[in-house]
């Protein structure tokens, strides 16, 4: 039996005025997930427990078949595993973004999404400036940086963990000293955060810049913190070996921390660009070597994020053409398979940031009954009445044979 997950980080949405009441979803071309939904059932999935925020890892860890509230500690020790940084009992990973300040407003998370080249030299520069035995920088993918810092003992460790910090994503335009870390520990957060862009700003910071753009890396934005976590491995779960196929650091952390080979895509960004046929032969390449692949499309969340309509429609094409299309075309000839595709979380445009709302998918493959909708979209998923409780209760049906 073959299991593929297909995630389309953000697709959700909610109806637009503009889109005379539509999502995203209902005027996007999917004819593949709606072939799958066709074949199989749709429904909806809390993929985010109450309590927690509506974070993409948290709902990719649930998805995979882990309980966030048992097993999550943060984003940053995930990002880490996959940069092959092994934290110490007393290290805390803090998700690192270059950002574009604008005097007090927070203009851009992504520094225009600096290249891999500016952002490398940029970390290299402030761990030249900043490191020191207790801090450490690490360069990650794009924006999407660490810093890792060593605490002196336990309880400075469990004030750190316990630091509120804002993802820089969900405060787009607003108030930068309003939402600074707070609480007790953060003094060194805002030092460092103060500091790095009082030498990005400088001049000096030039010499290392490749780049000439509207949104400037000028400034560190530090969140996600959290300790080494402990999870079973993936085959423990579910008696099968498999890939996880992501341009996103904190997805292959995931999937490296639970055993599953993690297999890179020349050309995979995590932005519009990114190699979506790539991403599709891939993880059908995946498939013949091994049973299960799970495939992270982080394009659709980012046009959410930007708030860009057409970006997101264009995004959830892709996903569905390259990815969906490829792998859903090689499984209907390689025997007994199941498969599912579905959004981790809702990423409405209106907003530009997560949602906790319950999820859409489509599952089809041996044993699934054929449901009552032969399309895709979140009005369809709700009608259905099929609800899961949570992501890895979804994943145990996927992979029930094996559970």
């Amino acid at each position: 039996m073959k299991y593929a997950i297909l995630v389309g980080d953000g697709m959700s949405d909610y109806p637009m005025e503009s889109l005379g009441g539509k999502t995203p979803l209902d005027v996007a071309k999917i004819p593949n997930i709606n072939d799958i939904a066709g074949h199989g059932i749709v429904g909806l999935v809390s993929t985010v427990p109450s309590g927690m925020k509506p974070a993409s890892d948290i709902a990719n860890l649930s998805i995979m078949g882990y309980d966030p509230k048992e097993y999550y500690t943060g984003r940053g020790p995930l990002e880490a595993a996959n940069l092959g940084i092994e934290l110490a009992e007393n290290e805390i990973a803090f998700r690192c973004n270059l950002i574009t300040a604008n005097n007090d407003i927070l203009a851009d998370y992504s520094a225009g999404h600096i290249s891999e080249r500016e952002s490398a030299n940029i970390m290299k520069f402030l761990n030249e400036k900043l490191g020191s035995d207790k801090v450490r920088f690490y360069h990650g993918k794009s924006y999407r940086n660490l810093v890792i810092i060593k605490a002196k003992a336990q309880a400075e460790l469990a004030d750190l963990m316990k630091v509120s910090c804002f993802p820089p994503h969900d405060i787009s335009g607003g108030s930068i000293s309003k939402h600074m870390p707070a609480g007790r520990g953060a003094e060194l957060l805002q030092r460092l955060m103060e500091d790095s862009r009082g030498i990005l700003e400088k001049n000096e910071i030039n010499k290392v810049r490749v780049d000439l753009k509207e949104n400037p890396a000028n400034m560190i934005w530090l969140w996600g913190q959290g300790t080494n976590p402990n999870m079973p491995a993936f085959k423990g779960l579910f008696n099968i070996e498999g890939s996880v196929i992501s341009a996103v650091d904190l997805i292959n952390g995931i999937g490296r921390l639970v055993g599953l080979e993690v297999v890179s895509v020349p050309g995979a960004t995590g932005y519009y660009d990114t190699n979506y046929q790539g991403k599709g032969e891939y993880a059908v390449e995946c498939l013949k070597k091994k049973d299960f692949v799970f495939v992270h499309v982080e394009s659709p969340d980012e046009a959410g994020h930007n708030g860009d309509l057409r970006e997101k429609i264009k995004a959830i094409e892709n996903f569905d053409k390259h990815v969906v299309g490829t792998v859903w075309k090689y499984l209907k000839t390689a025997g007994d398979y199941r498969v599912m595709v579905l959004a981790d979380h809702a990423t409405p445009v209106s907003l530009k940031t997560h949602t906790a709302d319950p999820a859409p998918f489509a599952m089809a493959g041996k044993d699934i009954e054929k449901g009552s909708f032969d399309t895709y979209n979140e009005a369809n998923a709700a009608a259905s009445g099929i609800r899961f409780a949570s992501g890895a209760a979804l994943t145990g049906k996927l992979m029930e044979k094996h559970g």
